[in-house]
């Protein structure tokens, strides 16, 4: 049964500044989603070192460079979020298949079960607060956000049982 489609809205606003400060108003609440799930699983990281957890996760084996650009990191501070995260098993340094000059970064069985757990924990929490809003206003979120993704250079997260965010 295919529904009627929704009439636009003439009064939510679409300037830049409006649509910003919605954005940084969810993101305030996604932060502390976020922040809880990893809390929950203990003082193992942090949510930076997550986030580097699930760019491995999502984008599989990097060199270090390719890895500090996709977090906005120098170099210098990738090294040293890796040398913690090597220091409890999370990722590990491995020679390059194709050069064996270089090191890739990958993530552990440890770091995905990480990445995997507190995604889940995350996932609950998202679709508990998802399921109070208004059918009306969820129809059009999945658009607005894949597209605020898509424009943040993110990739898309795949199956939605497997959908990792931080």
């Amino acid at each position: 049964m295919s529904r009627a489609p929704i009439p636009a809205r003439t009064d939510v606003p679409d300037d830049v500044d409006a649509v910003t400060e919605a954005v940084l108003t969810a993101s305030r609440l996604l932060v502390a989603v976020s922040a809880r799930s990893i809390a929950s699983a203990g003082d193992l990281i942090t949510v930076p070192q997550f986030r580097l957890l699930v760019v491995l996760h999502s984008r599989g084996p990097l060199k270090q460079a390719a890895l500090a650009e996709h977090l906005g990191v120098t170099p210098s501070t990738a090294s040293r979020m890796i040398d913690r995260l090597v220091a409890v098993a999370l990722v590990a340094r491995l020679g390059n298949p194709s050069s064996r000059r270089e090191v890739v970064i990958e993530l552990t069985r440890e770091g995905d079960r990480i990445v995997r757990v507190v995604t889940h924990r995350r996932r609950r929490e998202i679709a508990a607060i998802v399921e109070k809003m208004p059918e009306t206003a969820r129809r059009g979120l999945v658009d607005a956000l894949t597209a605020f993704a898509e424009a943040g250079g993110e990739p898309p997260a795949g199956n939605p049982a497997e959908a990792v965010w931080v």
